[in-house]
């Protein structure tokens, strides 16, 4: 560390003083015998070991407490809070190095004869000009706190009215307007495990503690503050490197979301909006008061985790292939196969024509003309290909996901997979197996194998989200968001689990889920529903054991439904 500097007042200044014996002068015992210490220098001893071991307790104490604690803001507090308690100043300001703008940065401001507190947990931003560490390409050494942050060196004043070595005009213009009076002075660099200076920590107007009145800082007290303010550094560096993985970590989440929502043209955003669902139920669980969930109450730990479990509960659908996810028809896989169905019957209808034709020319050669029970060839056709056009129209329909198949309607599916048509002396069907198998779906565009497809989502969600070593705070995020698609009755997937087997995380983030999905105008395979349509199916869904009718009633009672429909059920084309 470098040597402080200390800048006194032109009459505080004292010569030194030699405190030598003269040799004439007795000093020490007689005959070889040590004189015993007078009771008030013991005492004093006494006193001042006493104030060494306290303040280094007092020390160690606060570099625990620092440990400790994780929250930024709050550590900036207690450095600040801690250094003034120490050295019983008056007020404190702490600097933060923005090294990438080569700029200090104010963060804590506290004054006690001016009531002030900005900055940290106050939640009030500092209204200052940061100072900068260059101007004009050169080094500030013109500002006491660039200079320190600048060359590492403590700067000791016991008057900043009395010293023209730093620029004091800011501080001189603020006691002017609030009528303060801005003395001594202690400004200290904070240096982290790297030798790196990441802030800077100012003091200002130590007080006798006996009568108030401002002294200077003491000498022995610049190096417990030295030690104070590197502690508070390497605290304050690890806070920042966690809070730095921690956002890393979940920017790194919400890209992966982001990317499974964009894999699909038509699931942009639903991992957002669950999210954004699920912390509107936790909070208004927080804020229920009566009924079965009263007494429920996530900590913000257990937010933090149920946020994650809803960042990551689609997961696994990083492994569903996409024609399934984006399949808006029945017969859709990469395109649309009802393309080749059309093609397929424009061929039959041609070659209708051809065999009919060549019946004609058949007729034509006949020596008799033929009996006049016979039906007549372009009657035939013209019969046959109306029947063709039928089925084209019927098939059509059967690829739309939103119409509902009957027996009768599977049946004649059935029927129209089993003409054939007669091409290069070969015979082939109407309808492959494949497209009779998807054209047979009853409702939707996804075939029973599909659907097992979707499902395996939630399977590999968990599996995915299990090799990730969460830390313990967060050991239950694949449990919550694997379980989304499970019910309270067992009848869900893939675990089919009951209501004790279901964390309440797990069932909030599937009325999230469910909700969304109802309301959601981008999904391929059907149409949105309204807002009481879809409360109406919760309500169902609550009823039959499905979901949670508690957190279901929390959901309508505190309006959520109503909010989320405001945010994202609304468009300027919506009346």
């Amino acid at each position: 560390m470098n040597p402080p500097t200390t800048i006194r007042s032109p009459e505080s200044s004292e010569a030194g003083t030699d405190c030598a014996k003269s040799p004439s002068t007795p000093s020490g015992p007689r005959d070889g015998q040590l004189q015993p210490l007078p009771d008030t220098v013991i005492r004093e001893v006494k006193s001042y070991a006493g104030d060494q071991l306290s303040q280094i307790k007092r020390l160690i104490q606060i570099g625990l407490a620092l440990s400790a604690e994780r929250d930024v803001h709050k550590i900036l507090e207690m450095i600040v809070q801690e250094a003034r308690n120490v050295t019983h100043a008056d007020a404190g300001t702490l600097y933060i190095v923005d090294s990438g703008e080569k700029l200090l940065r104010f963060q804590i401001i506290q004054n006690d004869s001016l009531n002030i507190r900005i900055g940290g947990t106050t939640g009030k931003e500092v209204p200052l000009p940061p100072i900068p560490l260059e101007v004009r390409g050169e080094p500030n050494y013109a500002n006491v706190s660039s200079y320190v942050a600048l060359t590492g060196r403590t700067v000791n004043i016991e008057d900043v009215y009395e010293t023209e070595i730093f620029d004091f005009t800011g501080p001189k213009k603020y006691d002017a307007s609030t009528g303060y009076r801005s003395k001594s002075m202690l400004v200290i660099p904070m240096k982290n495990h790297e030798d790196d200076i990441i802030g800077v920590l100012q003091l200002l107007n130590a007080l006798d503690p006996e009568t108030g009145e401002v002294i200077g800082f003491s000498q022995e007290l610049v190096s417990l503050i030295a030690s104070l303010a590197s502690q508070a550094a390497v605290a304050l560096t690890n806070a920042q490197l966690i809070q730095d993985l921690r956002n890393l970590f979940y920017s790194f989440i919400r890209s992966i979301a982001t990317a499974i929502d964009e894999k699909s043209r038509y699931t942009g955003g639903h991992i957002r909006r669950v999210v954004d669902l699920t912390m509107m139920i936790v909070e208004a669980v927080n804020e229920t008061r009566q009924g079965p969930l009263a007494a429920v109450h996530f900590s913000a730990d257990e937010v933090e985790e149920l946020r994650l479990a809803a960042w990551m509960h689609d997961v696994g659908k990083i492994t569903t292939p996409e024609y399934v996810v984006d399949k808006s028809t029945k017969l859709q896989t990469i395109f649309d196969r009802i393309e080749l169905l059309e093609t397929r019957f424009d061929l039959v209808g041609k070659t209708i024509e051809e065999q009919y034709l060549l019946e004609k020319l058949q007729g034509l050669s006949r020596e008799k003309p033929p009996a006049p029970c016979l039906e007549d060839p372009d009657s035939k056709r013209e019969n046959a290909l109306q029947a063709l056009e039928q089925d084209r129209a019927f098939v059509r329909g059967c690829n739309d996901p939103d119409r509902f198949l009957s027996d009768a309607d599977l049946e004649r599916l059935r029927q129209i997979a089993r003409k054939t048509y007669r091409l290069n002396g070969r015979v082939l069907p109407y309808l492959t197996e494949d497209e009779l198998y998807n054209l047979s779906t009853r409702k939707g565009s996804l075939t029973e194998k599909e659907r097992e497809t979707i499902r395996q989502h939630v399977v590999m969600t968990r599996r995915i989200l299990s090799e990730i070593p969460f830390p313990k705070k967060l050991r239950h995020v694949p449990l919550y968001a694997a379980g989304h698609h499970e019910k309270l009755d067992g009848s869900g997937y893939p675990l089919g689990l009951k209501v004790h087997q279901l964390p309440i995380q797990a069932r909030i983030i599937a009325i999230a889920d469910v909700f969304e999905a109802l309301t959601a105008r981008d999904r391929p395979y059907k149409d949105p529903l309204t807002l009481p349509q879809a409360m109406k199916v919760l309500q169902s869904m609550s009823d039959a054991g499905h979901i949670d009718p508690h957190l279901f009633q929390v959901f309508v009672d505190s309006g959520i439904h109503q909010h989320y429909a405001d945010k994202e059920l609304t468009s300027p084309e919506t009346p």
